[in-house]
């Protein structure tokens, strides 16, 4: 066999391959005994038919084509490794020519993994927001805790913020009724933000027995992103009452003795929680000051793989109605243009961030050890409200583990970065993180992991279980990766995502 390869673009080649036919009785005696089991030739039994007599019965077009849809991929990959390229996606391949008895050319473009400078990280520095727990923070998680044992007694006055009211909705579209919006009963606090935009603001100064309309844009169902005509009616207003603060609310509400014991672990739980949120805006600020050093080409395919996943999501949430989406896309002050040009920036961001981590994982020669593996995937699991068994066989049905696991490289090499970066607090002070993120390099077990999708916005896993555990930290969001890696780190496919990578 031979092969040449042209650099079309830093992202994209073409390889030309020719292939002698002796090189491919391998695959003719394979296609004849194929075929010779699919056929029935009166005076042979099946699969006994000589070639000569299938080449006279079913032409020789027949045994050429089974040979070059099986030739073609395998020569193709051979064509790959003797270039020593990465291919990213699937390639469009062309068949030149086929000799009889000659050769036979094909030709494959693909796009590549790019050939990229990594930065001097150990050169970033960069600053963080202080961790520091004040007594008003601790006050307010005592608060929070005292709210969970509250009790909520009928009064006769307006509501206000913090109130709970038991409400009737009721919803309009162009004077028709919106089923999905109409409720009775329904117990709502004043000033959560949970249900419909402007329910709040309605709320506030209302009582038992008022009823108000207000206008809002629906963002769920089938009208998202029309304006609707709302009506509330309050049958009760409650408030809340919260226990006396003292030694023996600590000791229903906890395991300890005495308020100050109780405060002392609030504090302490309430600091680690800074601290991963500290941890995590040093990732995410080492890793946009990266990104702005590095240059890094974009293959094609790739971002269009990636804004076609995330117009796909988006586009979903509407029940795959293009024009309830615009709408909502309208209502949110956005053109459809605007939106399309954010959607493709950040895929391309997203693209960059992946290759990058990618091939500082490689000079780092960052490794996965099966328990970091099964400890994102029980994560994840854990997240989605699935078994850890549930999650693997839905992640091997949609070709996703290949993403877990890069995801939980990348991680791992970001970590390498922030480790090697300079971090500061508000007062120039250096920030110590080696609790997060580890001291001994890529290979340390105790650094967590990133994400690598989005400028991997998600905090470190650590920093995720400690959200988890304590509910006064917001859950992350799990982006999507599209370049994903097999389990040897070699770059194979470019496909569906999530992120987080999603199964």
């Amino acid at each position: 066999m031979k092969s040449t390869v042209e650099h079309l673009s830093p992202t994209r080649v073409k390889l030309a391959v020719e292939v002698p036919f002796d090189e491919l009785k391998p695959n003719f005696d394979r296609a004849y005994k194929k075929i010779a089991q699919q056929v029935r030739i009166p005076g042979f039994r099946p699969g006994k038919a000589p070639a000569r007599i299938l080449d006279q019965r079913l032409g020789r077009g027949v045994v050429l084509e089974e040979v070059v849809n099986e030739a073609v991929p395998a020569k193709y990959g051979e064509a790959v490794e003797e270039a020593e390229v990465q291919p990213l996606g699937q390639p469009d391949i062309e068949v030149t020519e086929i000799g009889d008895g000659d050769k036979l050319a094909f030709t494959a473009e693909v796009d590549i993994r790019p050939e990229i400078t990594v930065p001097d990280y150990s050169s970033i520095s960069v600053s963080v927001d202080a961790a520091e727990v004040t007594d008003d923070d601790v006050d307010e998680q005592l608060t929070g805790l005292q709210a969970r044992f509250g009790t909520l007694t009928g009064v006769e006055r307006p509501a206000k913020s913090g109130d709970f009211v038991v409400i009737d909705l009721s919803a309009t579209v162009d004077g028709e009724p919106v089923e999905e919006a109409q409720t009775t009963g329904m117990s709502h606090e004043v000033g959560s933000g949970q249900l419909i935009e402007g329910l709040d603001e309605a709320l506030e100064g209302m009582s038992s027995g008022d009823t108000k309309q207000f206008t809002t844009t629906l963002v769920a169902g089938e009208h998202a992103g029309k304006e609707s005509e709302v009506t509330v009616t309050v049958s009760q207003v409650k408030e809340r009452q919260l226990p006396e603060a003292d030694d023996e609310f600590a000791q229903l509400a906890s395991e300890f003795d005495t308020l100050d014991e109780l405060k002392d672990d609030l504090r302490s739980r309430f600091a680690r929680v800074k601290k991963m949120e500290q941890g995590s805006q040093a990732r995410d600020r080492v890793l946009d000051a990266l990104l702005e050093q590095a240059d890094v080409p974009l293959p094609e395919s790739v971002v269009q793989s990636e804004v076609d996943v995330r117009a796909h999501e988006a586009v979903h949430e509407f029940d795959h109605d293009e024009a309830r989406l615009n709408s909502y896309v309208e209502s949110q002050g956005q053109t459809r243009e605007e939106f399309d040009t954010e959607l493709r920036t950040n895929a391309e961001q997203a693209v960059k961030t992946q290759l990058l981590l990618d091939k500082i994982a490689d000079e780092a020669n960052v490794q996965v050890e099966q328990n970091e593996l099964m400890e994102r995937i029980m994560m994840q699991a854990q997240r989605f409200g699935v078994s850890p068994e549930e999650y693997i066989q839905q992640a091997q049905q949609a070709n996703q583990l290949g993403a877990v696991f890069a995801d939980v490289r990348r991680g791992k090499a970001l970590a390498t970065v922030v480790q090697a970066a300079t971090i500061t607090g508000p007062d120039g002070d250096p920030v110590d993180l080696s609790e997060l993120f580890g001291t001994g390099g890529a290979g340390d077990e105790e650094a967590p992991e990133a994400e690598g999708a989005d400028a991997a916005a998600g905090p470190t896993d650590d920093a995720s279980q400690v959200a988890d555990a304590d509910s006064d930290a917001s859950d992350p969001a799990s982006p999507s990766s599209q370049v994903e890696a097999d389990a040897d780190a070699d770059t194979e496919v470019v496909g569906a995502p999530d992120s987080t990578t999603r199964a």
